[in-house]
């Protein structure tokens, strides 16, 4: 099966994993040894209304690549009805979005190209 068949939800799911990771590990490596400030500070890059304002962001700045971008449409696109109390629906297909693309480079084994977008988002 090609990564492009996959379930956009399949890849947002295997995204999720990578992208918190990679924050997990940044808010580590900026010295903080606390399990409760880890949590705090990591809401401010996990959450859905953050990660639709990364996205956004990348968008505005044409950082992504016409094929990354219709990645993230068709995770967006994704008929739903469901997301989290805390956010709207189009938030939510956002932040989708961003995590079906990470999903979707790891499985192209793209791992620099992630790299480039964790960079992006950690260091705004």
């Amino acid at each position: 099966m090609q990564t492009k068949e996959i379930n956009v939800l399949v890849l947002a799911y295997l995204g999720d994993t990578i992208y918190e990771d990679y924050i997990r590990k940044f808010l580590i490596d900026k010295g903080i040894n606390n399990v409760s400030i880890l949590q705090k500070e990591a809401v401010n890059y996990v959450s859905a209304v953050n990660q639709s304002k990364f996205l956004y962001e990348m968008i505005n700045d044409n950082f992504l690549s016409d094929e990354e971008l219709s990645i993230v449409k068709r995770a967006r696109n994704y008929k739903t009805n469901s997301h989290p109390k805390n956010c709207d629906i189009i938030t939510y297909k956002y932040a989708t979005g961003l995590e079906c693309l990470i999903g979707y480079l790891e499985l192209e084994k793209k791992r620099e190209r992630i790299d480039e977008i964790m960079n992006f988002i950690l260091n705004k």
